[in-house]
């Protein structure tokens, strides 16, 4: 399936929106996140996008790994539009009603165009509430959605692989952290697509030629 890449307009021309959470997973969230808000291997000239985290409250998340993170924004306070990106991490807490708000905003990310990005315990979060019944998706493998997510109804949508990009929607499993990074930030548009393939083969083999190459996209790109 072609991805439609988001188009800026100069300045700061997209909003990635980070959920956060109570027992957060970390990991999940590594690859995208410093990549987008470095821009170490954008485009020459790209701006740097906006990322801010985002939660129910104002009050600081724990993560899984032990790091705390006070939410420079409320749920509330999200401005939605074509350009607008909002990441869904994994984390034990999904089940709370509390998150209910954050979910009902990815409805409307979805309708408006607007991308949503989920990943792990957060697709049960989207298959509770119907998100995933009728676009193509994944999870962590078949069967989990049914175990976590009784009112679940888009089995025959499910694509058993690792992440998956359904248009506005990249779903993924807990294995798929960078390989949905990757998919994210082609969606989005700051890499050169060859320094993007350079990217994911260094960190998905470890193989110094691609890291070679991958600097080599970036003089070429002076």
């Amino acid at each position: 399936m072609k991805k439609q890449a988001i188009k800026g307009n100069g300045g700061i021309y997209v909003t990635i929106y980070v959920y956060v959470l109570d027992t957060l997973a970390d990991w999940e969230l590594g690859y995208v996140t410093s990549e987008l808000n470095s821009g170490r291997f954008f485009k020459k000239g790209e701006q740097r996008v906006s990322l801010k985290t985002v939660s129910y409250s104002k009050e600081p998340v724990n993560t899984m790994g032990g790091l705390t993170i006070v939410p420079h924004c409320l749920v509330d306070d999200i401005v939605v539009s074509e350009t607008s990106v909002l990441l869904l991490p994994g984390a034990d807490t999904w089940n709370d009603p509390k998150h209910g708000a954050i979910i009902e905003k990815a409805r409307e990310f979805l309708s408006l165009g607007a991308t949503v990005c989920a990943i792990c315990g957060a697709t049960a979060a989207l298959a509770n509430f119907g998100l995933l019944d009728q676009r193509p998706h994944t999870s962590n493998g078949p069967g989990f959605l049914e175990m976590v997510s009784p009112g679940y109804q888009g089995q025959r949508f499910y694509v058993d692989k690792p992440s998956v990009v359904d248009h506005n929607l990249i779903t993924s499993s807990s294995t798929g952290a960078l390989l949905w990074a990757k998919q994210i930030i082609e969606h989005v548009g700051v890499f050169q697509s060859n320094t993007l393939e350079s990217w994911y083969e260094y960190f998905s083999t470890g193989e110094p030629q691609h890291f070679f190459a991958l600097m080599h996209t970036m003089s070429s790109n002076d």
